[in-house]
């Protein structure tokens, strides 16, 4: 047990945390950085563990975003595997569970999200993989290699990835999901009918309207009961059905929290000197005029050195606009905005369902634009959205193509 004091200490190793600490190091050469996180390992890029890991496209040394003598060089203190407990905004420090004590002048909450847990029996059986860290990538790589089969519950962004990565190796791969098509929450029908399709004909059982009632051991592997009625017997179970914001210390500290930690515009908290960045913040988004949060690669990059450089005291709003991207076998996209299908969609199809551009609507304005194997153009989609003129549907046929 040990008490220690700090300039900057920023809770959450992930993309946001480590982003925040070169934001700091743009402009304050001197001031001592805490980076503290619980996992064990270095930070790393997230986005290789469902894409580049499983094709060959990248090995396990490639996705550290620096090497220790980063740290080293930059003056920076990083402890791994270690868990803040609680946050005492008045004496400006924040525990951890080991019992020590870390004092700060400016405190970051880069924690990010949990992975939502299945609220059925059997959902907490512990070999059942949430998937989200890199352990849980060595561990699915450890079991897949003595494997034959695998379920994956969820059929949104990682669900559909790790059923395209495990189908090379695997020899079942079943995917199960609620909605009728996957990815429904950002494609429109026909497109996710017909990469739907690609699944299906590369093999991969697709059981969609449909979610697992209760799960079970059974020998080394597991059953798990369908709301069907059918019973699928498999090697590995990984669940990917979505994550909440991690904010239990945010609101035991007393901070403000909606649909994650209530930042301003500077990223900052309801309580000066104390800042939010990542898949946990809820920040205000000018160009769309609507408070969000965003869980994407590009936002924890971006929020994260804003957030750095803000506690640094640059005090510079975040009026950056992030986007995400995929990859579903040789279909690959990049989306911008309020990407979702409960908004109007406009497809302007160059070949129907395989490259073009999508328009999410609302109130006949531009809020989000998905870019189907169409590259090199999201500047031009950012700025239709900042724009925020109303258009006719019609006028956007050949806006971006």
């Amino acid at each position: 047990m040990s008490e220690q004091a700090f300039t900057y200490v920023v809770v959450g190793s992930g993309k946001a945390g480590v982003s925040a600490v070169e934001g700091i190091r743009e402009l304050d050469a001197e001031g001592t950085i805490l980076l503290i996180g619980d996992e064990k390992h270095l930070p790393y890029e997230r986005p290789p563990l469902s894409k580049q890991l499983w094709f060959g496209k990248a090995k396990v040394n490639d996705i550290f975003t620096h090497d220790q003598s980063f740290y080293n060089q930059h003056g920076i203190t990083v402890n791994l595997g270690v868990k803040v407990v609680e946050i005492d905004r008045r004496e400006r420090k924040v525990s951890a569970a080991n019992g020590d004590v870390y004092r700060f002048e400016k405190l970051l909450l880069a924690t990010g999200v949990e992975p939502r847990k299945l609220p059925i029996p059997g959902g907490d059986i512990e070999e059942i993989c949430y998937f989200r860290t890199l352990e849980d990538y060595f561990q699915i790589q450890h079991r897949a290699a003595k494997a034959k089969s695998a379920l994956i519950i969820g059929g949104g962004f990682i669900g559909s990835e790790l059923a395209a990565a495990l189908s090379i190796s695997l020899d079942e791969v079943t995917l199960i999901f609620p909605s009728t098509y996957i990815c429904s929450r950002v494609f429109p029908e026909p497109l996710g009918q017909k990469l739907q399709g690609q699944y299906r004909a590369r093999g991969i059982r697709i059981l969609n309207s449909e979610m697992p009632v209760s799960i079970s051991k059974n020998g080394s592997g597991f059953r798990v009961d369908t709301s069907a009625g059918k019973s699928v017997y498999t090697d590995i179970v990984i669940v990917g059905i979505g994550a909440t914001p991690s904010i239990d210390l945010a609101q035991a500290a007393g901070l403000d929290t909606g649909d994650g930690i209530v930042v301003n515009e500077y990223l900052e908290t309801s309580h000066p000197g104390i800042y939010a960045a990542g898949d946990n913040a809820f920040f205000p988004c000018p160009a769309l005029g609507r408070q969000m949060r965003n869980e994407h690669w590009d936002n924890a990059l971006s929020q994260g050195k804003q957030a750095g450089r803000n506690m640094a005291g640059a005090q510079e709003p975040y009026t950056y606009l992030p986007y995400f991207f995929s990859d579903i076998f040789e279909f690959g996209y990049e989306a911008v905005g309020h990407v979702s299908t409960g908004l109007e969609m406009f497809a302007d199809w160059k070949k129907e369902n395989e490259t073009g551009v999508i328009y999410y609507l609302a109130d006949n304005k531009v809020r989000g634009v998905m870019m189907c194997n169409v590259w090199d153009k999201l500047e031009a989609a950012r700025e239709l959205i900042r724009k925020g003129e109303r258009v006719k549907t019609e006028q956007l046929r050949g806006m971006i193509l």
